[in-house]
């Protein structure tokens, strides 16, 4: 069984108590209404409490949360007709990243993620969403493809980093990276990228260039995981918490600093207690932006990313 987060438990026992009433009153005929009624309020308060305040560091925990919906069960949900389409014509198949073709509220587009997995086996199997180059080159062979049919495109980006093996090294996973990050910004189809879990380093940007960059409530986007920040700035990756809070991680902190375009809020308790849920609002929030762009041309939308792209940060000429 999944390990429930720690601030989570006082939520989730007060849940399964209300669950363990209701099949008390189902199972003897007993009216426990005003019981319920009272328990659900007091989940409602407690979920908001928890939940309406986090940290980033507990935000971070969240977004890595083993329950949390994937590229393929957002697909799932989506009920998009989706073919998935493997292969870089060069080296090999890469689990770890997933594409296809696939309909969106009536509009076939290429749709492209990382993909972890639920348990051990599969996650081996796919890297715990760590995709080598030939992932990052399969993406881009997909985009193309979807390009050379003025298909829209749509990412979702859900990885710690791309994977910094020797292997993926000796294939030139900073050259796959790189050249993912040139090309993108000069596709003349729209591109619709979001954040579902975690958006880490070079290898969230890999499939992260888009006219239009959402996140998910809970999720969180940066140049480097807190471990690794807290590594390096403080020498102690059990200053991760700390890290975290500095680096301005969250959802809200990138829509500030005009990183993101849009936060898409998550169901009560986060996308990990109601998939389905997380899918409508991510399905809504993808058509909503794809009918905004869809009316501009190749021209514009490579001009207006590209301009997008290079008026972030602040900078100043000597």
């Amino acid at each position: 069984m999944v390990a429930w987060l720690e601030f989570e438990k006082p939520l989730i026992e007060l849940e399964q108590k209300i669950d363990e009433l209701r099949s008390i009153a189902d199972g003897q005929s007993i009216d426990v209404s005003r019981e319920l009624k009272r328990l659900e309020a007091k989940a409602d308060g407690l979920r908001e409490q928890i939940y309406g305040k986090l940290s980033r560091w507990q935000t971070a925990q969240i977004a890595r949360h083993p329950r949390r919906p994937y590229t393929l069960d957002y697909v799932r949900h989506f009920g998009a007709d989706f073919i998935e389409l493997h292969g870089d014509r060069s080296f090999g198949d890469d689990p770890a990243m997933v594409g296809g073709l696939c309909f969106l509220d009536g509009r076939r587009v290429m749709l492209i993620g990382h993909q972890k997995g639920r348990d051990t086996k599969e996650n081996i199997r796919r890297n715990f969403g760590m995709a080598h180059p030939e992932g990052y080159r399969k993406a881009l062979r997909l985009m193309k493809l979807a390009a050379s049919f003025g298909r829209p495109i749509v990412t979702f980006v859900d990885t710690p980093g791309a994977h910094p093996g020797i292997g993926a090294e000796e294939r030139g996973q900073a050259e796959a990276i790189a050249r993912n990050l040139h090309e993108m910004s000069r596709l003349p189809v729209p591109i619709v990228v979001v954040v579902i879990g975690e958006g880490g380093s070079g290898g969230a940007l890999g499939i992260g260039v888009g006219d239009r960059v959402l996140m998910l409530e809970y999720s969180i986007y940066s140049v480097i995981s807190p471990e690794g920040c807290a590594s390096i700035l403080f020498r102690d990756a059990s200053r991760a918490q700390e890290a975290a809070e500095a680096m301005r991680i969250s959802a809200p902190d990138l829509l500030s600093l005009g990183v993101i375009d849009e936060l898409i809020e998550e169901p009560p308790g986060g996308a990990h207690r109601d998939h389905r849920a997380a899918a409508s609002a991510v399905l809504a929030a993808v058509t909503r932006h794809l009918s905004e762009l869809e009316d501009l041309s190749g021209e514009e939308l490579v001009r207006l990313r590209l301009e997008k792209f290079l008026a972030m940060g602040d900078y100043r000429e000597a």
